[in-house]
């Protein structure tokens, strides 16, 4: 079974940015703005929650594989990197999850 990995995907993103609408899903969202891919995610991320609570764990391991993919698409319209997402979550690591939570700012 071939390694497929988060930088593997953020790089197909990348690649298929490149494409036209009419070949790319990826494109065909990004040209629809960020709202439209934010929304994509959204649901999504309710998909995902779904399945979960449903205990249909096949179903839950595609709905992440659409979550996660569908985070990508929007962290590419906004310019966000994979390696910026792996580096911030390295800083919360150093700490406890209670501990950063309550370190996080209030608004």
């Amino acid at each position: 079974m071939t390694v497929f990995t988060l930088a593997d995907l953020e790089q197909r993103v990348r690649e298929r940015v490149e494409a036209s609408a009419a070949e790319s899903y990826t494109r065909s969202l990004i040209d629809k703005g960020v709202a439209h891919c934010a929304k994509k995610m959204g649901e999504e991320a309710f998909e995902t929650a779904l399945a979960a609570v449903q205990d249909d764990k096949s179903r839950l391991i595609a709905e992440a594989a659409d979550l996660i993919y569908h985070l990508m698409v929007l962290m590419k319209v906004r310019g966000v990197t994979l390696a910026e997402v792996e580096a911030e979550l390295a800083r919360r690591t150093a700490q406890t999850g209670h501990d950063e939570k309550a370190s996080r700012k209030r608004g």
